[in-house]
């Protein structure tokens, strides 16, 4: 079940009868000069709210229905793929050789300032 809130319905209802005794009311307290005065500024405010929430919701609309400046990313990227044609890239340089490996088997050179070794006895 779903209750709604009115703010109005707090009121108790008012009928012909009601009314007719409120407009008395104020008919007492302002006098018969004032009432042309006051229902013309309570039409007036009432107006002026109106034409100021239809302005406030006008102007929501337009920011929703606002283009961006600039075109979407994605059809921006679609259509730089499109337009392009397939460009290869060049090979990069090739690494340099490295040195080749040393045998550990084989004696170094020897110095020539070395001396020759003692002859066993």
């Amino acid at each position: 079940m779903v209750f709604t809130f009115f703010p109005v319905a707090l009121l108790p209802d008012f009928g012909g009868g009601e009314m007719m005794l409120i407009l008395l009311v104020v008919l007492l307290l302002f006098g018969g000069d004032k009432m042309p005065q006051l229902a013309k500024g309570l039409g007036k405010s009432i107006r002026e709210f109106k034409k100021a929430a239809n302005d406030v919701e006008q102007e929501i609309k337009r920011a929703i229905d606002e283009v961006p400046d600039g075109p979407d990313l994605k059809t921006m990227l679609r259509e730089a793929v499109e337009d392009k044609p397939k460009k290869t890239l060049p090979s990069p340089p090739s690494p340099p050789s490295p040195p080749p490996p040393q045998n550990p088997a084989t004696p170094p050179p020897p110095d020539a300032d070395a001396s020759p070794p003692a002859a066993e006895k």
